[in-house]
């Protein structure tokens, strides 16, 4: 099992590194997914997801938008697996977000990815999953 550690990483490298892990077998954990970074100007990033959050579309068909931290990172980890074969599917079982840290995995060592962390960024310009949450409406954690 791995279990990465979300504090100040870049979400579509968090969740592609995850991706990959789920579909070679490994079972996946990812906590402090409240503290994930989305890059860009938080106007930007906000006025995003917001828009996405209202897209309208037939009610019993259309995505379901989630407000909570862990389940956005979780559905980013979707967006990095082929979804509609059957190994896309089973893999996406194998991954599980949290809030913080869960006390079943305070003794287990975190896997922290430095070079996807912020430092890569060429600019200090972000905004936390938990920021972006609470923009769309999600109560704060």
């Amino acid at each position: 099992m791995k279990i990465y550690n979300g504090d100040g990483i870049i979400l579509g490298r968090l969740a592609s590194a995850a991706a990959k892990d789920a579909l070679l077998g490994e079972e996946v954990r990812i906590v402090n997914t409240e503290k994930v970074i989305i890059s860009g100007k938080k106007e930007v990033v906000f006025a995003y997801e917001k828009q996405r959050f209202n897209r309208m579309g037939h009610p019993a068909r259309s995505e379901r938008h989630t407000r909570t931290p862990d389940r956005l990172v979780r559905r980013s980890v979707r967006g990095m697996l082929p979804w509609k074969f059957t190994r896309g599917k089973e893999a996406y079982k194998r991954v599980r977000c949290y809030h913080g840290i869960p006390a079943e995995f305070s003794t287990e060592k975190l896997i922290v990815l430095t070079k996807e962390s912020t430092k890569k960024l060429p600019t200090l310009r972000y905004a936390t999953v938990r920021e972006v949450c609470k923009n769309v409406g999600g109560k704060s954690i």
